[in-house]
This record gives C-alpha cells, sequence and structure tokens, in this order.
C-alpha cells in the first residue's frame, strides 16, 4: 500500500514540476521576444510549445498558465489574460482530445498545427475583434473598412503566418525531443 502511495506522490511531483517548468519555458521565450509577442501581427515563438498537448494533458495546464503569465504584460491587458487563456485551454484540449489515440509523432504535430493555426488563431482574432470594438486600452485597429467579420478576417490572416512558423520551428523541436524522451509520462 505504501509503495502506491509513494508512486502517486511521486507521479504528481513530476506532473506538477513538469507543469511549472512548460510554464516557465513558455513565459521565458515570450519574454525574450516580446517585441514580436504582441499585436496584430505577431511571432510568438513560445507557441511552438502547443505541441506537447498532443501528449499530455499537463500540457494543456502548462500552456494556460504560461499564456495567462506571459499576458500579463499584454498591451490589450485584461482581455488577453482571460481570452488569450481561455483560447489555449480551447485549442490544446481540442489537439489533446484528438490526438490522444494516435500514435505517429508527425502526425500528432500535423494535427496540433492544423488545430492551433486554425481554431486557436480565430479565437485570437475574435479577441482582437472584440477590444478593438469595445475601445480597449492597447487595442490595435484592423485597417478593416467592413464590419465585424471584415474585422476578425483581418485579424486572422495577420496572425496565422506568425503562429505557423511558431510551430513549424516547435515541431521540430518537439519532434527532436520526443525521440529522445517519452513525453507521454
Amino acid at each position: 500500500m505504501q509503495k502506491d502511495t509513494a508512486y502517486k506522490s511521486v507521479s504528481q511531483a513530476q506532473n506538477i514540476t513538469l507543469v511549472a517548468v512548460v510554464a516557465a519555458i513558455y513565459v521565458a521565450i515570450t519574454f525574450g521576444l516580446q517585441t514580436f509577442a504582441f499585436g496584430p501581427v505577431q511571432l510568438r515563438a513560445s507557441e511552438g510549445l502547443n505541441h506537447l498537448a498532443a501528449w499530455h494533458k499537463r500540457y494543456i495546464v502548462a500552456l494556460a498558465l504560461g499564456v495567462f503569465i506571459a499576458n500579463l504584460i499584454s498591451p490589450l491587458g485584461w482581455i488577453d489574460w482571460i481570452f488569450g487563456t481561455l483560447g489555449t485551454v480551447i485549442m490544446t484540449s481540442i489537439t489533446y482530445l484528438l490526438t490522444r489515440r494516435v500514435k505517429s509523432t508527425i502526425l500528432k504535430i500535423i494535427i496540433s498545427t492544423v488545430v492551433v493555426s486554425t481554431l486557436g488563431m480565430a479565437i485570437l482574432a475574435a479577441e482582437f475583434t472584440f477590444a478593438f470594438n469595445i475601445g480597449a486600452s492597447g487595442a490595435f485597429p484592423s485597417g478593416s473598412k467592413g464590419g465585424l467579420f471584415a474585422q476578425w478576417l483581418a485579424y486572422y490572416i495577420s496572425v496565422v503566418p506568425g503562429e505557423v512558423v511558431s510551430l513549424i520551428v516547435g515541431g521540430v523541436v518537439i519532434y527532436a525531443l520526443s525521440k529522445v524522451v517519452d513525453l507521454n509520462k
């Protein structure tokens, strides 16, 4: 009986540690490259870590925590704290659900890339559209002359390229890491 309790304690300690480490890495990368990490055109290199959600659900928490902390310096303030974090929880949860039975590392990364670059960026574009339309401090004008859909589309088109670049680079790193570390454990 004590062995089971000791094993669970180690497992919980390991999970907490991995959550903290991944969140800290996300924050460190975002802060280190913050000039490019915020705004309607962004290259948030830390987004490459989103692929981790394809291996274990603990990374959903880790990434959400990392996004929340990183967004504390966002020009959008509370809007980014809430909606940026919620968007991360949604897209990484969907990634996890779609990939939990997938064995192929490359297929996991492809699925994650599609989910994050489509759904995740759609949520981010909606967040920017909302912030701009309520006149939030730090909101960026889309430059779009149309209605809400045109504004959303302008933001979506502006954030997808940087996200795809981050996901490709992150995919290469996560692929290499998966060859030396069991990301499922």
